[in-house]
């Protein structure tokens, strides 16, 4: 069996072309981005299967980890999710259309809104979380306990170094 990959491949023929440039980083960052793409396709099934996209997932992720009562301002769930308020909006008009958030005024001030987990909204993020983390489960685990330990590390350190 060959166990060259398509990584392998093109740093080959990268040294044959540019014998002048290490291209060592490639074995890192091309099968990164080679996982990161099959990790995405992998967690967008179990979102689906729940009638959710990744960002409606995080949303009510982030109102159900909140605590009682699930609710955050809507500048909150940008910041937590990652998004612009403009992307934020879109998300929270479909998922108010699927009735599994409310928005509604917070408390003495007209002008600012809450979002807030409906009880239907709270099963579905319970429900979709529980199969998210055995498809998580499912996809670490030919990884033995050692490796996923210096794998957590490594990737922690290596995203405080870019941030």
């Amino acid at each position: 069996m060959d166990s060259h990959d398509r990584v392998d491949r093109i740093q080959e023929e990268w040294r044959r072309e540019r014998p002048d440039i290490d291209v060592s980083p490639q074995g890192i960052i091309g099968r990164l981005h080679q996982v990161a793409n099959r990790l995405t396709a992998e967690l967008n099934l179990v979102f689906e299967q729940h009638g959710l996209g990744e960002g409606e997932f995080d949303v009510l992720a982030s109102l159900r980890r909140a605590g009682a009562p699930f609710e955050r301002a809507p500048g909150e769930l940008a910041q937590h999710t990652m998004v612009t308020t403009g992307a934020m909006t879109k998300r929270l008009d479909r998922l108010t259309e699927a009735g599994l958030v409310i928005r509604r005024p917070t408390d003495g001030d007209g002008r600012r809104r809450t979002v807030a987990l409906t009880e239907r909204g709270r099963a579905v993020i319970d429900a979709a979380f529980a199969d998210h983390m055995a498809n998580e489960q499912r996809l670490i685990g030919s990884i033995p306990e050692a490796d996923r330990q210096a794998l957590q590390s490594t990737l922690k350190n290596w995203l405080q170094q870019l941030d």
